[in-house]
């Protein structure tokens, strides 16, 4: 009893090599798309001085959250730069841009496909199931072998792993939607498609927002373990200090993380909860431009069609 052994292993050994051997050339397409994405956003990040992309964040932040939040942008940000972590930062947030758009771009569709189709969802749910309960370090290891060394294996690991959230979290807003709604507009005759992108999308959206935060913060703690197959960057940065037990540049590239993560966390939530100072600001302009038409039309005119 103790010889027997289910060789499943070695069956995913056999299946990756004749995959390799197989797709050889569809796995080369997708590394150079992917390569050369990172290195586009990578150039966008890293090439210009470091105040321009300080106060395009400070922007950004002062759009979504206030000044309050732009101030603490650029001390931050300015952190990272006297830690002298900048640029290993810039590409890691470039490595977590490229990965999360394209999570994103998978999930979200997945998540609309799981709630539209109870056969979809119950093929869907368990290998979401696998996929979040599968430690971390194992994707790392056919990304490896089917993308070769550096940052495309790195990033096509970081998007299997945060896809996960991106399709429940989609598939619960949209569910949630309140069935009554969606009978109202099919009783004025709209179509399945215009029912989902004028009526479910838009009521799921602060859920559908809440998975997006998650697949990119995931992409954030990804990429760090990343490093060590190669994509450098600040996760490059804490395996060197890992393997060399170098505190100061350990805790240095960790802080640098944190920053990221909690730049991006509160941009992506702000924007679920589509109360921030932007909006507010054109709702206003909407809400004036109305009452303007309202008080110019002639009484037997509804302010409905001014707008």
């Amino acid at each position: 009893m103790n010889d027997f052994r289910i060789p499943l292993g070695t069956l995913i050994e056999s299946f990756i090599e004749w995959i390799t051997v197989t797709f050889g050339f569809v796995f080369a397409f997708i590394r150079l798309i992917v390569d050369g994405a990172f290195g586009g956003i990578a150039f966008v990040l890293v090439a210009p001085p470091f105040y321009v992309i300080i106060a395009i964040a400070a922007a950004i932040g002062f759009a979504v959250r206030g000044w309050k939040f732009a101030v603490g942008t650029v001390i931050g940000l300015g952190l990272i730069l006297g830690v002298n972590q900048w640029e290993n930062a810039m590409l890691t947030l470039a490595l977590v841009l490229v990965a999360s758009i394209i999570a994103i771009g998978l999930s979200v569709p997945l998540g609309i496909l799981a709630a539209k189709s109870s056969v979809a969802s119950s093929a869907i749910r368990p290998m979401l199931d696998f996929l979040q309960t599968m430690p971390a370090f194992v994707y790392l290891v056919p990304a490896l072998i089917l993308f070769r060394v550096g940052e495309v294996p790195g990033i096509v690991a970081t998007i299997i792993f945060a896809m996960a959230p991106g399709v429940r979290l989609t598939e619960l807003g949209i569910r949630g939607v309140d069935k009554e709604v969606v009978e109202a507009g099919q009783a004025f005759g709209a179509s399945p498609w215009r029912i989902l992108r004028q009526i479910q999308l838009p009521l799921a959206t602060p859920t559908i927002m809440a998975g997006i935060n998650q697949v990119i913060m995931l992409s954030l703690s990804m990429v760090v373990i990343a490093g060590m197959v190669g994509a450098g960057a600040l996760g490059g940065e804490i395996v060197a200090a890992l393997s060399r037990l170098d505190v100061a540049l350990g805790f240095e590239a960790g802080l640098a993380v944190v920053i990221l993560a909690i730049f991006l966390d509160r941009v992506t939530a702000a924007l679920g909860n589509g109360s921030t100072p932007l909006g507010r600001i054109l709702a206003a302009r909407k809400a004036s431009r109305v009452a303007a038409n309202s008080a110019a039309q002639p009484a037997n005119v509804p302010a409905s069609a001014l707008v």
